[in-house]
C-alpha cells in the first residue's frame, strides 16, 4: 500500500460515501471515520452500490471494496493518510471544531478539504494552527459520478494548497472549479438556490405542482443547460449577434417582476405540498430505484457530452476504460 494513495474520509453520510466510492474507483485506499456506528456500518453497502454504477464506466485496475477500512476512532482513521476530506453536517461550529482537531493530529503538509456546501472557509479554518492547508472541496451528489467540485480558499489558504488539491481531484476524474473569491454558497449552489426559491413560491401560490415544476426544467432549459450551461445558452438565443442582441432585446425584462428570490416561509402547508407532491411523482419507485435510474441517465448524458464536445471529460476517458 503506497502512503500517497491513502485518503481519510471523515463523516460517512451520503457525501462521505460518495467520496469513498470515487477514491476507491480510482485505485485509492480509503480510511473512513464516523462517530455514528450505524452510518459507518452502512458505508460498505453504499460504496458497493456506487461501484456497481461505476463498473459501467470502468474502474481502476486496483479498485476494490477491500481497500475500504472503517474506523470508530478519528486518530486511527488519520494514521498514514495523505489527504483528508471532511464531511460533517453543515454546522459552522461543528466543522470549525472538527477541523481544529484534525489539523492538530496531522503533519502540516497534509491537505484538509471540507465538503461544506456554503460555509466560508476563512471561518471554519479560523481555529487551525495550520490554516494554509485547509480549504473547501465542495462536490455534488452523487459524488461518485458527478465530476464538478468547487475549490474555495480561505484568507489563510495558500495558493499552493489550492493547486495541489486541484491536481488530486483531477486524478480521480473530477472537474475542479476554482472559485475566484470567497463567498457564501460558492457558485453552483447560489444558482441552484435561486431556482429552488422560485420553485417553492410557485408551489406555495398554487401555480404549479412539484411534477409540473420538474417538467418545466427536464423538458426545456435543463436539456440546454446540460450541454451549454446558462450564459452560452443565452448567447445562442441572440441569433447571429449572440449575447449582444440577447441583452438588447431581453435586458429590459430584468426590470419586470418575474422573480421573487426571497425565500417563502416553509410553513406546514408548503411542506405538505412538497412532500405529498414528490411522493406522488415517485409513485411505486423506492429511493433506491430512483438512484439507479438517476445514475444510469447521468452516465449516458456524460458519455454523450464527452463524444460531442471534444472530450469534455478527458481525465475520465483516460482513467475509465468504458467511458466512451
Amino acid at each position: 500500500m503506497h502512503k500517497n494513495k491513502i485518503v481519510s474520509i471523515i463523516g460517512t453520510g451520503v457525501i462521505g460515501a460518495g467520496w469513498a466510492a470515487r477514491f476507491i474507483a480510482s485505485g485509492y485506499y480509503v480510511q473512513a471515520y464516523d462517530p455514528n456506528p450505524k452510518s459507518l456500518k452502512k458505508l460498505k453497502v453504499d460504496v458497493k452500490k456506487a461501484l456497481t454504477s461505476l463498473k459501467k464506466i470502468g474502474l481502476n485496475k486496483n479498485a476494490s471494496i477491500k481497500n475500504l477500512s472503517l474506523f470508530s476512532n478519528l486518530n486511527d482513521a488519520l494514521n498514514k493518510t495523505s489527504f483528508v476530506q471532511e464531511n460533517a453536517p453543515e454546522n459552522e461550529k461543528l466543522k470549525t471544531s472538527l477541523l481544529k482537531k484534525i489539523d492538530s493530529l496531522l503533519d502540516k503538509k497534509i491537505l484538509i478539504a471540507s465538503s461544506s456546501s456554503g460555509l466560508l472557509p476563512t471561518k471554519i479554518q479560523s481555529q487551525c494552527k495550520n490554516p494554509s492547508r485547509v480549504l473547501i472541496g465542495h462536490p455534488f451528489n452523487p459524488v461518485y459520478l458527478l465530476p464538478l467540485v468547487e475549490i474555495v480558499k480561505g484568507k489563510k489558504t495558500s495558493q499552493q494548497s489550492a493547486l495541489k488539491l486541484k491536481k488530486l481531484y483531477l486524478d480521480i476524474g473530477m472537474k475542479p472549479l476554482m472559485v475566484r473569491k470567497e463567498i457564501e454558497g460558492y457558485i453552483s449552489d447560489r444558482l441552484q438556490e435561486a431556482l429552488w426559491r422560485e420553485a417553492l413560491h410557485l408551489i406555495k401560490d398554487g401555480i404549479a405542482s412539484t411534477e409540473e415544476i420538474d417538467d418545466a426544467i427536464v423538458y426545456g432549459p435543463g436539456l440546454r443547460w446540460a450541454f451549454m450551461g446558462v450564459c452560452l445558452t443565452f448567447h445562442l438565443a441572440g441569433g447571429n449577434e449572440g449575447m449582444k442582441h440577447m441583452l438588447e432585446q431581453f435586458g429590459p425584462a430584468l426590470k419586470l417582476p418575474w422573480t421573487k428570490l426571497k425565500a417563502p416561509e416553509l410553513d406546514k402547508n408548503l411542506k405538505n405540498k412538497m412532500i405529498v407532491g414528490t411522493k406522488k411523482q415517485a409513485g411505486k419507485f423506492s429511493i433506491n430505484d430512483l438512484e439507479k435510474q438517476r445514475d444510469k441517465f447521468l452516465i449516458e448524458i456524460m458519455k454523450t457530452l464527452n463524444n460531442n464536445q471534444n472530450n469534455k471529460f478527458p481525465n475520465w476517458s483516460t482513467k475509465y476504460n468504458n467511458f466512451k
